[in-house]
């Protein structure tokens, strides 16, 4: 390559449903060995994401690795939130015994400062679980697609509805039978929040998720 030509533009590509475009950073990764019923596309040229859905969403993947480093996954999360692109963008963070102590800056940096949609993961098998439904859900405009009451939730998917602050796993089922998908939760007003789980705990869902309500509680 010329040293004088431009960097290369990031891919912008959506993949076909039931596919996933992978950064080939992780190629030989057990997030990506633990994909099951998902065709996989590398690519190096995605720019700041790791991976990108037919949903139309973008994710960044930020490890416990990452954390120890401070301040370089900030540098990465801003360059991923300022990527101009139609894609929604979708922030993967580790919670684990190890990385416990940095999750909460990392919470509040993503959410409050950036205004980006995280979800906190077990390690790189949860995540598999999550990229997984989100590519092969039944819809491919709802990677968290409603589900008839008979059929079990992914345990995946209700785990990290769990890990938003005031859920429990009985408000996780109730909000996950009676909005479509996580990004509905995520843009519900504390209204629509509170008919389903009331008055309390809409009012932290609606604060975990949008920035200008956090910033001001």
């Amino acid at each position: 390559m010329d040293p004088g030509a431009a960097a290369p533009r990031p891919v912008n590509a959506v993949p076909p449903y039931g596919h996933v475009i992978c950064c080939e950073k992780w190629r030989n990764s057990a997030l990506v060995q633990s994909l099951r019923g998902v065709k996989i596309l590398f690519e190096n040229e995605l720019g700041v994401a790791d991976f990108h859905l037919p949903n139309r969403t973008k994710v960044l993947y930020v490890s416990e690795s990452d954390m120890v480093a401070a301040n370089s996954y900030k540098r990465k999360l801003v360059r991923f939130r300022n990527a101009s692109s139609s894609f929604q963008q979708l922030v993967l963070v580790e919670q684990t015994v190890l990385s416990q102590q940095y999750f909460a800056a990392v919470q509040r940096f993503v959410s409050l400062d950036l205004g980006l949609a995280l979800l906190p993961v077990g390690g790189q098998a949860e995540a598999s679980q999550l990229v997984t439904q989100m590519v092969t859900g039944r819809s491919r405009d709802n990677p968290f697609g409603r589900r008839p009451p008979c059929q079990i939730l992914e345990p995946a998917v209700l785990a990290a509805v769990r890990q938003i602050p005031g859920v429990g796993r009985v408000k996780a089922l109730a909000l996950l039978q009676s909005f479509s998908s996580i990004w509905e939760i995520c843009s519900a007003s504390p209204e629509q929040l509170e008919r389903v789980v009331g008055r309390a705990a809409a009012t932290h869902i609606h604060d975990f998720f949008h920035t200008d309500s956090a910033a001001g509680s």
